[in-house]
């Protein structure tokens, strides 16, 4: 298993600067790999765990890899029973199936600040969630005892020594990554990449002798084989997905659980889900008591589940969705009514979605005439997710526009911005304001879809989802203003500035103007080289300005 997080301590910034990138080259220089033991590893992964089961012991965690790794014992507890189907599953064999837990502790590393760096650039999917850890399991159950036990305690330190050869995670470089005697090409995709056409791009010149196979995208999950059992009501669980209303998915394995529950989570894209989500969910986790409580409502969370436990203690949720056995889909599905939450009372009942939601929006019927042709057609299922897939993008982004366009426009004009004043405030967010400009500008200018877009917008902005995403691009909007108020400063001419002003305020400037320096690297702002330098240059020029007492004290206070 491992574990997408990282783990260590950042408290000091300069010597985090010193210890693996000059100071002039902080920001003009991303592609620098980490080289202290260890550290490549940490970029990808944080462990690799072996987790055995004992008919008398129960689960336990045998071997971590690298040792130093550190896991709470909450954490491992948590490791140990999510790594294992529950028993009514039936999984005899190789199975693959993914969850997710939250960290005990917000860990910092050392390798954070430089990584926030090639997190800027990454899609929003792909952003690191330095809250929880993310775990891949291949679990494989055999009924033969006399089986030697220790291979797969053999393999996890040579591959983690390979991972700790990897170069780092660069959205938008094509990366060699050996592992067990293989290399595998990839392509981290970058934020302007236009979604699902991520590919990897080969030279004609260019020969991969070492190279052992290449994956033209990162893992996506097949839609259609997830939403096939449903695929009448997709449009119903996008508006559940986009709002975060509470969701349950009842499946007969960890595999089509976590399936289903990505397969919802990443139909909003390329908005970001913001609410909790866990693939695969047992009565063992750490949060079951917080989720399964009556006393208040449903988080705002998406479930997995297995356990016919489940069944009879989440009743109480608002919408459930039953999947059964997920095969190759051959026939076209028959088309299934929203059952009545009162009808569902094992994990028995059929497959369905159980809910009393009305959509808001009417439903869409060219793209389920689309996917049920590609069933008479035997359409491959890689090509009916990709329908989907562009399906749900065109949908999201159609909602998604008119938010963008509106809070654009609470952005400052670049003339109000001074290099002797502060720089200013973005407009407040007005809820009345933004709809009134979708008469005009609204969702009807890109969708065919008809019926209540305002009533939608209205719960959508009660949503945790509009919270993240409005806080995501408020930190973006306020970082932008901060650079052009940097860009402003190093266009003055702050040497005449400075003939007009006290000792007191030159020095208060110098002061200012460097803790701008280091924020400016510590939250990675979209700043050009040549702007960081200049600012650099500024800051000297007015320091050798200065009685040579005072340049002492300066020059001391930091490096400049």
């Amino acid at each position: 298993m491992a574990f997408q997080a990282l783990t260590g301590d950042c408290d000091d910034l300069d010597a985090l600067l010193q210890r693996f990138i000059p100071d002039k080259d902080y920001l003009c220089s991303p592609d620098r790999s980490p080289s202290l033991p260890w550290d490549r590893f940490a970029a990808w992964v944080h462990c690799i765990c072996v987790v055995g089961f004992d008919l008398e012991l129960g689960q336990a965690v045998e071997v971590i890899y690298p040792p130093h790794a550190k896991l709470s014992d909450k954490e491992k507890t948590s490791i140990c029973y999510l790594s294992f189907p529950d028993s009514n599953s039936g999984c005899l064999g190789d199975t693959q199936f993914c969850f997710r837990i939250r960290q005990s502790s917000n860990r910092r590393n050392s390798l954070d600040c430089l990584l926030d760096q090639f997190d800027r650039d990454a899609p929003v999917y792909l952003k690191k969630d330095s809250a929880h850890y993310y775990g891949y399991v291949y679990f494989r159950q055999v009924r033969d005892k006399t089986l030697k036990r220790g291979y797969f305690q053999k393999i996890g330190q040579p591959a983690c020594n390979d991972m700790d050869r990897w170069p780092a995670p660069i959205p938008g470089k094509t990366l060699n990554l050996p592992t067990m005697g293989i290399v595998v090409k990839v392509r981290i995709p970058t934020l302007q990449d236009k979604p699902g056409a991520t590919q990897i791009v080969q030279c004609e010149d260019e020969i991969d002798t070492q190279v052992s196979f290449a994956l033209p995208s990162i893992h996506e999950v097949d839609l259609f084989r997830c939403f096939c059992p449903i695929f009448f009501h997709i449009q119903m669980l996008w508006e559940l997905v986009l709002l975060g209303e509470p969701l349950v998915v009842m499946a007969p394995s960890p595999a089509e659980s976590s399936e289903t529950v990505l397969a919802l989570v990443c139909c909003v894209s390329p908005l970001k889900y913001c609410s909790d989500f866990r693939p695969y969910f047992t009565i063992h986790d750490s949060e079951f008591k917080e989720y399964t409580t009556r006393t208040q409502a449903p988080p705002s969370v998406i479930l997995g589940v297995t356990n016919p436990f489940f069944a009879k203690t989440l009743q109480h949720w608002p919408h459930i969705i039953r999947i059964g056995d997920m095969k190759p889909a051959g026939d076209i599905p028959k088309q299934v009514k929203v059952k009545k939450l009162k009808n569902l009372k094992t994990l028995d009942s059929k497959p369905g979605v159980y809910t009393s939601y009305k959509t808001f929006l009417s439903r869409d019927e060219e793209i389920i005439k689309q996917v049920q042709k590609g069933i008479q057609q035997k359409r491959p299922s890689e090509v009916q997710s990709a329908i989907l897939r562009r399906y749900f993008l065109e949908l999201t982004q159609s909602f998604i526009i008119p938010l963008e366009r509106y809070v654009a426009s609470l952005m400052p004009l670049q003339k109000s911005i001074s290099p002797w004043k502060s720089p200013p405030q973005l407009k407040p967010f007005s809820e009345e304001e933004f709809m009134k400009t979708l008469e005009k500008a609204g969702p009807q200018l890109t969708s065919r879809l008809k019926g209540d877009w305002i009533g939608l917008y209205r719960q959508f902005l009660k949503s945790p989802n509009f919270d993240g995403w409005f806080r995501s691009r408020w930190k973006e909007m306020t970082q932008k203003l901060e650079a052009l108020h940097l860009e402003a400063l190093c266009d003055a001419d702050l040497l005449i500035w400075i003939q007009k002003h006290t000792e007191v305020e030159v020095v208060d400037l110098v002061l200012k103007l460097k803790e701008k320096l280091v924020q400016a690297k510590q939250h990675c702002l979209p700043i050009k080289q040549n702007t960081m330098e200049k600012l650099q240059m500024h800051i000297e020029a007015i320091i050798l300005s200065l009685p040579e007492d005072l340049q002492s004290i300066l020059l001391k206070n930091g490096t400049t």
